[in-house]
């Protein structure tokens, strides 16, 4: 229905990207969810777009099929994400290719793709999904293409924020430890959990939750939200 607050969602086919497709959708939003293998939903408020986010046309579809469907873009989370620990001088060329291609590329190309339509609608919210190991590097998980990308994000977040701070587009960014999500083989999950001051590895709901506190929160922008376990705090 028209005037249904929407959200867009990349990454949405597994792990945190589907919770916050349930959760936006427990709220009453239209949702467009779009990842490379996304199938379509039975829900007739989730229109999915299947691409790959590195790639502009993808942009395209997903904010021309919001706007088609639902007249309208309140919020998007910037979920898709590549991660690939290596020794710095073993990243290849392909590797560096994929994660500034999905991390930076599919962050700016969709970005800026939905603020037009927010500004008209006098305002929307922006949540970009970065990564604790930006300010807590950790000699024995090596990740500076993460760092490299997902500080990228870190940093435009606050820029973004205080660019649109008196247009009413807040942006803010949930950094979060390791979740289990099914990115990480179970084998891999006690040493993980390792990682963390609290013992333990994060649960996708701990980060849609995250984000939903930052959708009720009509004074927080700029703001990181760490749901890591205490990692940036100390070990």
């Amino acid at each position: 229905m028209r005037g249904q607050k929407v959200a867009v969602i990349t990454g949405a086919s597994q792990g945190i990207g589907a919770g916050l497709v349930d959760a936006y959708r427990k709220l009453g939003y239209g949702v467009v969810a779009t990842s490379r293998s996304i199938t379509p939903s039975e829900d007739a408020d989730i229109v999915t777009v299947q691409g790959d986010i590195a790639d502009a046309d993808t942009a395209e579809r997903v904010v021309a099929e919001a706007l088609s469907r639902f007249g309208r873009i309140d919020t998007l989370v910037n979920n898709a994400g590549i991660f690939v620990a290596k020794p710095f001088t073993d990243y290849t060329d392909d590797d560096y290719a994929s994660v500034t291609g999905v991390n930076l590329a599919g962050f700016f190309h969709i970005t800026q793709r939905v603020l037009g339509p927010m500004l008209e609608q006098g305002g929307g919210h922006i949540v970009n999904i970065t990564t604790s190991f930006v300010e807590h590097p950790n000699s024995g998980v090596p990740s500076v293409l993460a760092s490299l990308t997902k500080g990228g994000l870190a940093a435009a977040t606050k820029s973004l924020a205080i660019e649109y701070a008196t247009r009413s587009v807040r942006v803010n960014a949930v950094s979060p430890g390791v979740i289990k999500t099914p990115m990480h083989p179970v084998e891999t999950h006690e040493a993980l959990a390792g990682l963390h001051p609290v013992g333990r590895m994060g649960e996708i709901d701990d980060v849609v939750d995250g984000v939903m506190y930052l959708e009720s929160a009509p004074f927080v922008t700029g703001e990181i939200l760490h749901i890591d376990g205490g990692q940036t705090a100390g070990h």
